[in-house]
C-alpha cells in the first residue's frame, strides 16, 4: 500500500509575500505537500487576536508557482483555523509558521504573531513549529539556515509529536557556517523595559512610539536566550497551559 504523501500546513505573520515564508514553503516542500494560508499584510505583534467584528476574506495566490497558497485578510491564528476548516476540510499533518523576520525567544513568544500560529496548531492538537531568525531585514538570508530547518522539519515528522505542545525555534543572526549546534532549552525570563518616545504632529497634538530594552531576569544557561548568544539554534518545547501549578496550594488557603 502506498504511503500518503505529508501534509504541511504553512503560514506566518509577516505576510504571505515575505522572504521568510517563501524560503519556509521551499524547505517545507521538500518533505511533503505544502498548502499556504498567510496573512495578505504584515501582523507582527498581534499575538493571538482572532477576528471577530469584520469578515475574513481569502483569495487565492500565486506567490509559490504551484503551490495551493491563499492570502487572508486577518490574523495569523485566522490562517490556521481558516485552512484547518476551510480550506483543507481536514487537520494537516504539520503547521509550520515563519520563518519569521525577527526572534521570537523569551517571554516574546506572547507578544509573536507567528508563535500564536504555531500554538493554534498546537492547540489543535497538531504538530507545529514556529521557526524565527534574529534578523529584522526584508532581505534576511534565510537560505544558509535550511540544512537546520529541514533537519527539525523532518525529525517533526518522524517522531512522536508531544501532544498539545509546539516548537519554538529562534536562529541567531549569524552565519550558517559558524552555528554551533541546536539546543533545547527553556524559555528565559526575560521582558521589555517599555519606554515610550513622546512626538508631536503638525497641529501639535501628542503621539508615541513604544520603544524599550530587552533585557533577561536571572540568566541561566539552559535558557534559549544563552543558546542564542552563544551560537545555537534554540528549541524550546512551548504549550498553551498557562496555569502556575507552583502555586494553587498557596491560592488555595486564601480565605477565599
Amino acid at each position: 500500500m502506498e504511503k500518503l504523501e505529508k501534509l504541511i500546513l504553512v503560514t506566518n505573520d509577516d505576510s504571505v509575500n515575505a522572504k521568510g515564508i517563501q524560503s519556509l514553503v521551499e524547505i517545507a516542500s521538500k518533505h511533503g505537500r505544502v498548502v499556504v494560508v498567510a496573512p495578505d499584510k504584515p501582523q507582527s505583534g498581534m499575538g493571538h487576536a482572532i477576528t471577530l467584528n469584520d469578515p475574513i476574506r481569502l483569495t487565492p495566490v500565486s506567490v509559490f508557482g504551484d503551490i495551493e497558497a491563499y492570502a487572508s485578510s486577518g490574523t495569523p491564528v485566522d490562517c490556521v483555523k481558516l485552512a484547518i476548516y476551510e480550506v483543507l476540510k481536514r487537520k494537516p499533518d504539520l503547521v509550520l509558521s515563519g520563518i519569521n523576520h525577527g526572534e521570537n525567544s523569551s517571554t516574546n513568544v506572547l507578544y509573536s504573531g507567528t508563535m500564536s500560529a504555531a500554538i493554534e496548531g498546537a492547540m489543535e492538537g497538531l504538530p507545529s513549529i514556529g521557526f524565527s531568525l534574529s534578523n529584522f531585514s526584508p532581505e534576511a538570508d534565510f537560505k544558509q539556515y535550511e540544512s537546520f530547518i529541514s533537519k527539525i522539519i523532518n525529525n517533526a515528522l518522524l517522531n512522536d509529536f508531544p501532544k498539545f505542545t509546539c516548537l519554538n525555534v529562534n536562529i541567531p543572526n549569524i552565519p550558517g557556517s559558524q552555528i554551533a549546534g541546536i539546543s533545547v532549552c527553556t524559555q528565559a525570563h526575560a521582558f521589555w523595559a517599555d519606554r515610550f518616545d513622546k512626538r508631536e504632529d503638525q497641529f501639535g497634538r501628542p503621539y508615541y512610539w513604544l520603544t524599550g530594552e530587552f533585557g533577561e531576569v536571572n540568566p541561566r544557561v539552559d535558557s534559549d536566550l544563552y543558546a542564542l548568544n552563544n551560537g545555537y539554534i534554540s528549541i524550546v518545547p512551548t504549550h498553551f497551559d498557562l496555569t502556575n501549578y507552583a502555586v494553587l496550594d498557596q491560592i488555595k488557603n486564601w480565605k477565599l
